[in-house]
């Protein structure tokens, strides 16, 4: 044997393992993962119904259905050969754990190993694993199958102030926990929707909806309008926002269920933006005291139920220190 072919047959080889995702439809690989399957020895896969075998298939690539041990790998791809193995959903944690047991030992010469995304997400795909989530959780659990809009409503409310409070507390791991839980209501009572027999909707809707919105009442982004300041953009979308629902009034649309601090505010915003004049009624007793008060923090720029709160949280504080509670 010359030269050439023992250090042939001495290369340890390439092992090649390719990973895709799931929530991107199959077939649609990246260049460097075309390039990688076209060029091997031999494509390895274990899952006989994986979704991207038909399109490798489909385009030319010999795929082997097979299962193979990591020293069943490594043989593989003596002589400088070059294997790439279409992982599963799961990934191949057998397969990866017996080739790290095997290049510790120190007794094989292991050949190359290359992780090669051959697909990745998109932003917001992993919304898509929600989704099924939802429609399975929907369908098989004894308690959420039986929910409706009015008893999941008190939740909406409740998460609503959880996640206020995590953006309140600064605490940044509560904030993505509360956000998923807002989340997981909207999904959830989209989900209940798609089973109304007179008006159904899904969450496709609710997004679709909300998309055509947000570009209708940005034409400064989206169109040929231009707006420099936040005051601009805030004019436009009311002014927006009032041709849509057609209102006879300025009151309409502001929701009399939320807390009265935050009404009396809204009330106020929406008076000194239409520039009315409007004096505040004449009455005796807290509530009236409250609303004034309401009415000047909101032409101050201040949120007077947010500074309420922080004014009762450190009452709160307070009174732990005057009992010896220690946070």
């Amino acid at each position: 044997m010359n030269a050439t072919s023992s250090t042939a047959a001495a290369d340890p080889g390439r092992i090649v393992l390719l990973t895709t995702s799931h929530r991107v439809a199959p077939g649609l690989l990246s260049w460097p993962a075309w390039q990688a399957l076209r060029e091997a020895d031999r494509v390895l896969c274990a899952d006989g119904a994986h979704p991207q075998l038909p399109y490798l298939r489909e385009a030319g690539i010999a795929v082997d259905e097979a299962s193979p041990t990591a020293e069943d790998l490594v043989g593989a791809c003596a002589g400088g050969r070059t294997v790439v193995v279409v992982a599963t959903g799961e990934g191949e944690p057998a397969l990866t754990d017996g080739l790290a047991r095997l290049a510790g030992s120190g007794r094989v010469r292991m050949p190359e190993l290359e992780l090669l995304p051959a697909s990745y997400d998109l932003p917001g795909a992993r919304l898509l694993d929600l989704v099924q989530v939802m429609d399975r959780i929907r369908a098989e659990c004894p308690w959420s199958s039986q929910r409706t809009h009015e008893g999941l409503a008190k939740y909406a409310i409740e998460e609503a102030y959880e996640l206020v409070e995590a953006i309140e507390d600064g605490d940044r791991e509560e904030l993505r926990e509360e956000l998923g839980d807002v989340l997981l209501q909207v999904v959830f009572h989209a989900r209940i929707a798609e089973e109304d027999p007179q008006a159904p909707f899904s969450v496709d809707d609710v997004a679709a909806g909300i998309v055509a919105k947000l570009i209708h009442r940005h034409p400064h982004v989206f169109g040929d309008a231009t707006a420099t300041t936040p005051e601009e953009v805030k004019e436009h979308w009311l002014r927006t926002k009032a041709v849509e629902k057609r209102r006879t009034s300025v009151t309409e649309g502001i929701p009399l269920g939320q807390p009265g601090l935050a009404l009396a505010a809204k009330l106020a915003s929406r008076v000194r933006t239409a520039g009315l004049d409007v004096p505040l009624p004449a009455g005796e007793g807290i509530g009236y005291e409250l609303l004034a008060l309401a009415v000047r923090a909101e032409a101050a720029g201040v949120d007077p139920e947010a500074a309420l709160r922080s004014a009762a949280r450190a009452y709160r504080d307070a009174v732990r220190a005057a009992e010896g509670v220690a946070d």
